[in-house]
C-alpha cells in the first residue's frame, strides 16, 4: 500500500464544477482516497484560514493540512512526507495546465506554501515545458 492510498482527502467543491471533478480524478489516480462535499468551498476556505487572495474553486483537508486549488498530487505527497509547520499548500486561481485544468495550452504556475501566520513562499514551480509534470523544487 502506498503512502497516498492510506491518505484520505476531503474536498469541498461546487457540485457542478467540472475542473474540480477532474482534480478529484487526478488525486484518485495517484492513490488518494477522496471524499467530496458538494457544498462549495468558501466556508471551508474561511475556516481553514486561507486568504481569499489565495483562493481557487475547491478546498481540501488532508492530515490536518489545507490544500487550496489545483495542487499536483506529487507536491501533496512530498508535502505530507516533509510535514512542515504550515497551514498547507495553494495554487491560486485556476491555471491552465494544472491538474484538472489540462488543455492544449499550459501556463507556468507556482504551488505556494502557506505558513502558520498566513505568509506564503513558493514551494514548487511548474512550467509548460514540464511534459511529465516534473517539478522545480525550491527547498
Amino acid at each position: 500500500m502506498s503512502y497516498a492510498a492510506a491518505t484520505k482527502v476531503e474536498v469541498y467543491k461546487s457540485p457542478t464544477c467540472k475542473c474540480c471533478g477532474k482534480w478529484v480524478d487526478h488525486m484518485r489516480a495517484n492513490g488518494f482516497t477522496v471524499e467530496t462535499r458538494n457544498v462549495g468551498n468558501r466556508e471551508a476556505r474561511k475556516r481553514a484560514g486561507i486568504s481569499p487572495s489565495l483562493g481557487s474553486c475547491h478546498t481540501s483537508l488532508v492530515e490536518g493540512y489545507v490544500i487550496e486549488g489545483h495542487v499536483p498530487a506529487s507536491d501533496i505527497k512530498r508535502f505530507l512526507s516533509e510535514r512542515p509547520n504550515a497551514i498547507g499548500l495553494a495554487v491560486p486561481g485556476m491555471p491552465k495546465g494544472s491538474p484538472g485544468m489540462e488543455s492544449s495550452r499550459s501556463n507556468p504556475y507556482n504551488v505556494l506554501l502557506i505558513n502558520k501566520k498566513g505568509n506564503v513562499s513558493v514551494y514548487s514551480r511548474h512550467l509548460p515545458s514540464d511534459k511529465n509534470k516534473s517539478v522545480m523544487r525550491l527547498k
